[in-house]
């Protein structure tokens, strides 16, 4: 007996493909109307790898084990500045936030890219719009988080006898709180326009995840102004939090310059070598995904870089933050009672 389902699927296949004909002789408007009927009907396809079956298995190991060794380390850098007294300052504040971002950021891409590496390579439309959603929003957050950050150090180092008084948890909470709203706004603006583009009826995307680009070159119809809107968004979110950044950090390298001390060398290098090492890896991977030129190589490498953002710099943040931390160590010995009568440096 013939699925009655099955005819249905089948016919809004049928009609996507007559639709999308259609399209490029009327101006390729009518595939809009083929994308809001029988998006509940399509899935996207996700290539990813496909051509490389056997680096896939590989890239499937490799991404697990940077999934585990996230959710167990900004796990416990989120619990450890939480319940730690001597980590109770805006700076674990904002680590503690990072922490809690990457945490998000694992949990919304890694299980999905996992089933895709090791078996079917489909996403729903509405999967897809969740995943989009939250990457634009954990993105664009992660970017003004990383620009407070570098505010804070440059008090930390510029303006020491000023930094309690202006850098307090209140302030703190406060430039946390717009970080995560302009993400939220970003996602709010972004999202729909992309999702009510015109997509071809092959739905076939090489790429891991959902993103902006990928589903910009799967539009068959004109993307002029989303690609403008994307463009604005980029400067805004992208590369004036950077340019703050780099302001920053060149104000705080004037200001070591004028110090004659060897220690207090040290002191500003030991405060600010962690964020140093993760803006560069964060901005150059962003960069690369979002900024790439449009051509097949540039695409073919902003999709490893993609991958790499999502399922390995979230493993890499607690250790670059709290490695060669000597207080986050002194806090978790003291959590863990060995460290009762050590004083703090």
């Amino acid at each position: 007996m013939f699925d009655l389902e099955t005819q249905g699927k089948r016919r809004g296949c049928w009609m996507l493909m007559y639709l999308g004909m259609l399209g490029e002789r009327n101006g390729k408007r009518n595939v809009h109307l083929a994308v809001v009927n029988h998006s509940s009907l399509v899935d996207f396809l996700l290539l990813g790898l496909s051509e490389r079956p056997g680096l896939e298995r590989i890239l499937f190991v490799v991404v697990l084990i940077s999934y585990l060794l996230t959710l167990v380390g900004n796990t416990l850098t989120t619990l450890l500045s939480l319940l730690a007294p001597r980590l109770h300052s805006p700076m674990y504040f904002f680590l503690s936030n990072l922490s809690f971002l990457d945490l998000c950021i694992t949990k919304s891409f890694v299980p999905q890219m996992l089933v895709n590496l090791w078996g079917p390579k489909t996403i729903s439309f509405l999967g897809c719009s969740v995943q989009l959603f939250i990457f634009l929003f954990l993105g664009t957050t992660e970017c003004v988080l990383l620009t407070v950050v570098a505010f804070d150090r440059y008090m930390a180092v510029c303006q020491p006898l000023h930094y309690t008084n202006v850098i307090h948890p209140r302030l703190g909470r406060q430039l946390a709180a717009v970080a995560w709203v302009m993400g939220l706004g970003q996602s709010v603006v972004q999202t729909p326009p992309t999702l009510h583009l015109p997509f071809c009826p092959h739905w076939q995307t090489d790429d891991f995840v959902c993103e902006i680009p990928s589903l910009i070159q799967l539009s068959c119809g004109d993307t002029t102004y989303d690609e403008i809107q994307f463009a604005v968004s980029s400067v805004i979110f992208l590369v004036m939090p950077l340019a703050l950044i780099l302001v920053s950090y060149g104000a705080i390298a004037w200001a070591v310059l004028r110090i004659n001390s060897a220690r207090a060398w040290r002191k500003a290098l030991g405060t600010c070598s962690p964020h140093l090492t993760v803006v560069p890896i964060f901005y150059s991977l962003v960069i690369s995904v979002y900024l790439q030129p449009q051509n097949p190589y540039a695409q073919k490498r902003g999709k490893f870089f993609g991958l790499f953002y999502s399922a390995g710099t979230p493993s890499l943040n607690p250790l670059i933050y709290t490695l060669r931390n000597k207080k986050v160590k002194r806090a978790v010995r003291r959590l863990l009672g060995k460290d009762e009568d050590s004083r703090e440096s």
